[in-house]
């Protein structure tokens, strides 16, 4: 699609880049925002391939300015795996306790705010299509899946997916 054009949806193709509209806390935390999309009867979530590291992630990204917490997890939802989304609950805030992959001005610590939300419609196209792949986990799968990224652990965990 050109520049500027939209999806089926209306929503616009291309996904945000940059941090010049990066929320930080008070200590220079960088704020994310992000999803535990569920099906309508709670029995998988859907995860998606990370960019950076290797393995399966939850959908976040950073909260920006001109936007609201919930906009920030459905517009994440959206452009990184292709899903609109109704939200559910706001599952709170989880601090980010891993190290840095390598240190650098980037290294900032996150703090992730989660929401659980249903998954409404799946799309064939989406922003991040051409570098993540989604993909359905029972609860046992999913745990296992994100035993290397405590903080997404604990926001699957703090859903009501059935286990």
């Amino acid at each position: 699609m050109a520049s500027g054009s939209t999806s089926t949806t209306g929503r616009p193709m291309e996904s945000r880049t940059g941090r010049s509209k990066q929320r930080y806390n008070s200590k220079g935390e960088r704020l994310v925002a992000g999803i535990v999309p569920l099906t309508a009867d709670k029995t998988y979530v859907l995860l998606i391939q990370s960019t950076r590291r290797k393995g399966w992630v939850l959908p976040k990204g950073g909260w920006e300015s001109d936007e609201e917490c919930t906009e920030a997890a459905a517009r994440e939802a959206w452009e990184e795996a292709g899903i609109s989304i109704q939200i559910d609950y706001d599952l709170g805030d989880i601090a980010e306790t891993r190290p840095p992959k390598k240190p650098s001005k980037d290294s900032t610590k996150s703090i992730y705010r989660f929401y659980e939300a249903t998954v409404t419609k799946e799309e064939t196209e989406w922003p991040e299509k051409h570098k993540r792949e989604r993909q359905w986990f029972t609860y046992v799968q999913a745990k296992e899946a994100l035993t290397s990224r405590p903080e997404l652990l604990e926001a699957l965990n703090r859903s009501t997916i059935k286990r």
